[in-house]
């Protein structure tokens, strides 16, 4: 397994976040000429993060309008999971559904003994039992390699800027009645430059490499690596066939899948947190001593 020094990552962005919602406290009291506003935002930096790392489950599984599932429900996702869990010799998570038929699973959760795995209906009636066994793999490793907590504060805070924003662009807050014109101004240009900015937040975040040590590491611990370069190949043409709508909250949580939920082109390359499918089959490929074909 790897050492990703998911520590350090999620520290570092801690303090980025800080430093966004500070930097947006004080362009807001230069407009407004209130200091008020740094301290403010700087509260309320404080007070999103604390909320996103003890919530990031429930914010990205709401997202999805995933339900949690019982083993009469799911038997084969149970059985899996079961026996992932315990050749890993790691806590079991909770496992849900999410009603959707675009085809993808994701991972959240602070810890291991705080997560939960996803998988869309699409998903479950796209693979076979084996396929799905290396998507889990894949989902389980995310988890104990603990590396889907700086993900998931990431979009939940990412969601709440945008938030922000968007009640001062389309109240007029920022300006009072004494400058209303300014503070739309101010908030429209705060509105415009916030999905880059959250989309450059998460990419940072994440790494596309994080994609690659779990389908490594899932390969390793399933056994079975072109199980999951079958299901790859699958969600390829699937998510394109049936993708997710680009909604914002959706698009904060896009980068915790396995595979990128959108339709080529616009929001889905700006979020281009997923490698090529195409190089990530090869590796899985080469690990069976397979060459492309």
């Amino acid at each position: 397994m790897h050492n990703h020094f998911n520590g350090a990552k999620t520290a570092l962005l801690f303090g980025a976040l800080m430093g966004i919602f500070l930097v947006f406290g004080a362009v807001i009291a230069g407009a407004t000429g209130s200091s008020m506003f740094i301290w403010l935002f700087a509260l309320l930096g404080v007070g999103s993060i604390a909320y996103s790392y003890w919530n990031s489950d429930k914010i990205a599984i709401r997202s999805m309008r995933a339900v949690e599932v019982t083993e009469q429900q799911q038997p084969a996702m149970y059985r899996i999971v079961r026996e992932l869990s315990m050749r890993a010799q790691k806590p079991m998570p909770r496992l849900y559904v999410s009603p959707t038929q675009a085809p993808n699973a994701f991972a959240t959760g602070r810890n291991p003994e705080n997560s939960a795995v996803c998988c869309t209906e699409g998903i479950l009636q796209l693979l076979d039992e084996r396929e799905l066994r290396g998507v889990l793999g894949h989902e389980l490793m995310h988890v104990y390699n603990r590396d889907i907590l700086t993900g998931s504060i990431a979009a939940a805070v990412a969601g709440v800027i945008t938030s922000v924003a968007q009640m001062f662009a389309f109240t007029g807050m920022m300006g009072g009645n004494r400058n209303q014109g300014g503070g739309n101004a101010i908030g429209a240009l705060l509105l415009a430059v916030l999905a880059p900015l959250a989309a450059g937040l998460i990419q940072t975040a994440i790494g596309r490499t994080r994609e690659f040590d779990a389908d490594e590491d899932g390969a390793i611990l399933t056994d079975d690596p072109l199980a999951l370069a079958s299901a790859l190949r699958k969600l390829a043409s699937g998510t394109q066939r049936a993708p997710l709508p680009q909604d914002q909250r959706l698009v904060n949580t896009s980068h915790l899948m396995i595979a990128n939920p959108f339709k080529g082109g616009g929001v889905g390359k700006l979020f281009a947190t997923h490698p090529p499918m195409d190089q990530r089959i090869a590796r899985l490929e080469g690990m069976a001593g397979r060459p492309r074909g």
